[in-house]
Order: structure tokens, then C-alpha cells, then sequence
């Protein structure tokens, strides 16, 4: 009878626990469900407001629409192609985004695989010095670097702004990158080299590949970081034709915004980064948490 007795109670056990483990995933999936519309909320917002008239957006909420969807229009659009300044912002940060991003993957990359894999004299201590460069923040830059650009002729140029977000997005990269070259199995190089392999042919043909999570990674944290960098375009870009960050900022007036060209240029600004940032989500959290954690 005790056995039977003890088989009943493992049995409800049992029952009561795996009724608790769905119902605490139901409960925790839903719960993750409100977070994510919550998070998405002003996205849906703005997008809303990009395609109501500016007198509806004046004269109430964005909520409004779903009782009057026949508020939702594309003239914004129509306006903002219209609008040269604002496409030629955009344009202006491709030109910024794109080479800053290519230029800390490849040098980082080149420097990981150093740090990593190759011996030179001081290359702990190179290494340390990199990382120490990690916590100085950009603002202690901007002075220095604004003489220096003006005095080479670099000041309120693209080429300016490229340099400056290269020159302080490497100590992450290099970072990043050697924590996962390191990690690299030795028999692989060493099988590699022993086939004749060069060092550069040894990167490009085994590192390389090997590291595509965390590159990918890198590029993707290095293309959010450029593209939504309002700081240092206000400062070093060109103020006559400045990225789309300083450029959305401009169309704000002391007496009222330029809503139906500022409204979908902030959406526009937005979703690229956004898509890039869903499209590659999963190697960019494999590549950090590799490179952070091993």
C-alpha cells in the first residue's frame, strides 16, 4: 500500500510539474509577446504618423487612424522624394556608413588574426593597450581631433568622419575578433602551413571563413553605430550636406516641424538599420557572445 502510495504522489508530482512548466512558458511567451509590441510601439507610431496628413497629426494622436484609416496617405513620401536635401543625406551617409564599416572589419580583422596567431615583440602588451582604448569615451576626442582635422584640411569633410569612426570603432574590433581567432584550433594552422600555406592565404582561407559569425557581427554593431551617430556628423560632417541624422535635426524649427517631410525621413532613417539588424540578428549574438565569452 505504501508503494502505491508513494507511486500516486510522484505521480501528481509529475502532473503538477509539467502543467507548471507549460503554463510558466505560456505565461513567460506572452509576457515576451507585450515586451516586443511595447519595444515596437513608437516604430508603429512613426510609421503611422508618416502616412497621415500633417493637419491629423497636428490635431490628434496616431492611434486615431485606426477609427479613420481614411487618414493614411503617401504624400509624405512624395514629399520627402521631393525633398533634395533630405536624399542627398541619405545618400551622404551611405557614403559614411559603408566605408567606416569595411575599413574596422578589414583592419580589425587583420589586427585580431595578429594579436592572435603571429609573435612580435611587445604583443601582450600592444594588446592591452588596445583594450585599454576600449573605455575612453569619444568625447575626450572631439577637441583634438577637430585641430587636427583643420589643420590637414579634413575638418567638415566625409573622409574626416570616415576616419573618425574607424579610428575609434578598431579597439572593439580588434577585441572582438582576437578573443575568436584565438579560439581557432592550432592543429588546423599548423596542418595548413605544413601544405605550404602562407600567412595571408592561411587568413584569408581559414580565419576568415572560421570567423564569419563574428565578423558579421562586427559589421553589423560598427553599421548600427555609424548610421545612427548624430555626435560626430554634427561636428566633423559637412554642414552643407550632412548625414541624415544632423539633416532630420535641421527640419526641426523653432515654431513647428516639418512633419510631413520629417516624419518619413525619421521612419526611412530608421528601418535600414533596423532590417539589417533582423536580417543578421543571430550572428550578431553568436559573434559577440563568442568573442566576449571565450
Amino acid at each position: 500500500m505504501t508503494a502505491v502510495a508513494d507511486g500516486a504522489v510522484r505521480a501528481r508530482q509529475s502532473l503538477a510539474a509539467r502543467l507548471a512548466a507549460r503554463t510558466g512558458g505560456g505565461v513567460l511567451r506572452v509576457f515576451l509577446i507585450l515586451v516586443g509590441l511595447f519595444w515596437l510601439m513608437p516604430t508603429v507610431g512613426l510609421l503611422i504618423s508618416s502616412l497621415r496628413d500633417p493637419a491629423d497629426v497636428a490635431e490628434s494622436g496616431w492611434w486615431e487612424v485606426f477609427a479613420k484609416p481614411a487618414q493614411l496617405t503617401w504624400s509624405g513620401y512624395g514629399n520627402l522624394l521631393g525633398n533634395a536635401k533630405i536624399m542627398d543625406s541619405l545618400w551622404t551617409t551611405a557614403l559614411i556608413t559603408v566605408p567606416a564599416t569595411v575599413l574596422v572589419v578589414v583592419i580589425g580583422a587583420l589586427a585580431g588574426y595578429a594579436f592572435a596567431w603571429m609573435d612580435f615583440p611587445g604583443r601582450d602588451t600592444w594588446f592591452m593597450v588596445v583594450v585599454g582604448l576600449l573605455v575612453v569615451p569619444v568625447q575626450v576626442a572631439l577637441i583634438p581631433v577637430a585641430k587636427l582635422f583643420g589643420a590637414v584640411g579634413l575638418f567638415e569633410t566625409t573622409a574626416g568622419v570616415v576616419l573618425f569612426h574607424t579610428a575609434f570603432g578598431l579597439p572593439f574590433a580588434v577585441f572582438l575578433l582576437r578573443n575568436f581567432f584565438a579560439e581557432i584550433p592550432r592543429e588546423l594552422l599548423e596542418a595548413a602551413r605544413l601544405d605550404g600555406a602562407s600567412e595571408l592565404r592561411l587568413f584569408t582561407r581559414v580565419v576568415m571563413p572560421l570567423g564569419g559569425p563574428a565578423i558579421a557581427s562586427l559589421g553589423i554593431f560598427q553599421f548600427l553605430w555609424v548610421w545612427n551617430d548624430m555626435l560626430i556628423a554634427l561636428i566633423f560632417a559637412d554642414s552643407g550636406n550632412p548625414p541624415i541624422t544632423v539633416a532630420l535635426q535641421q527640419e526641426v524649427r523653432q515654431f513647428g516641424n516639418n512633419i510631413d517631410v520629417l516624419a518619413p525621413g525619421a521612419f526611412v532613417s530608421m528601418i535600414i538599420p533596423l532590417v539589417v539588424f533582423f536580417a543578421f540578428q543571430r550572428q550578431f549574438v553568436s559573434g559577440v557572445m563568442a568573442g566576449a565569452v571565450k
